[in-house]
């Protein structure tokens, strides 16, 4: 037994350097410490969550872009933000996976590692689901640095478009999606963001749950959104994703929803042989409908 435990993580840290080395370059988002931020003096690191059955990077102090280059770029642009409730990325469900669909079919793909909240342990899977019993208390230690990861998207877009003809992109397909705390964080740089030259021309919110304060705010223009959940979330999160569309419907923006009745939260890339497992490709109808796709 600890024989076969030993060979299936080497597998796991030989499948992660492979995923990993498909990276075309990391760009690190800010010269020198980033604004907020200048005292964290703990160390990035990534680790195979058993717990969460994937990959996750956690204590991130300098935020970064991973990108992913298409062979032929079709112009458009995404930035992806992994969730985990503001203390670790999945880095691969919720990021990697998706840059190499989106890349396979022309985008340039960007994963952004954003500023978390200071795991303690190295365990920060079990750390997060420990902070996650009192909901109160993880918001407010969670909202300065919702904040700093919204700047980070901000800073991202920025970037992007600062450099579209080096990466061949037209600075009016770039988009942004992001999966539960990524969710929010994306939506940051959407309805709380006073420079018109940083909003996305486009978003996607996956099983999100953004504060109510932050669905306060106005849609500062006209953005296409994409939203998609499962009914059966175990974080209770699908009313937000239903709030989330009842706002963009009332103001007469593109917006579309999918909610499926299984699927629960995280699905990402995972396959799980449900109808869930379908909603990349409704997220890549919908990137055609709008002429992000080919």
């Amino acid at each position: 037994m600890k024989q076969l435990t030993r060979i299936i993580t080497v597998v796991m840290l030989l499948m992660t350097v492979l995923q990993l080395s498909a990276q075309d370059q990391v760009v690190q988002l800010y010269e020198g410490k980033a604004s907020g931020s200048e005292d964290w003096n703990w160390e990035e690191a990534q680790q195979y969550s058993g717990l969460f059955q994937t990959e996750v990077v956690y204590n991130v102090t300098n935020p970064s872009l991973l990108v992913f280059k298409p062979e032929n770029p079709n112009g458009t642009a995404i930035i992806i933000a992994p969730g985990g409730g503001f203390q670790t990325l999945s880095i691969n469900r919720e990021g990697i996976e998706v840059a190499k669909e989106l890349a396979s079919k022309g985008v340039t793909a960007f994963v952004l590692k954003y500023r978390l909240i200071h795991s303690k342990t190295d365990n920060p899977a079990k750390e997060l689901l420990n902070n996650l019993k009192d909901r109160d208390a993880h918001y407010e230690r969670s909202e300065r640095v919702q904040k700093m990861a919204g700047n980070d998207c901000k800073t991202a877009i920025k970037y992007v478009r600062n450099n579209a003809d080096e990466f061949g992109i037209n600075t009016h397909k770039v988009g942004v999606i992001g999966f539960s705390a990524g969710a929010t964080v994306i939506l940051e740089s959407v309805l709380n963001n006073n420079e018109a030259e940083n909003l996305p021309n486009f978003a996607a919110s996956l099983y999100g749950g953004p504060s109510d304060d932050l669905l306060a705010k106005e849609i500062p223009r006209e953005i296409p959104l994409f939203i998609a959940a499962a009914s059966d979330d175990q974080l209770k999160l699908a009313p937000k994703s239903i709030a989330l569309y009842s706002k963009w419907l009332k103001t007469e923006y593109p917006v579309e929803l999918h909610v499926y009745a299984k699927g629960g939260h995280g699905f990402g890339m995972k396959t799980q042989n449900l109808p869930v497992d379908s909603w990349y490709k409704r997220f890549e109808d919908w990137l055609i409908q709008y002429k992000y796709l080919k």
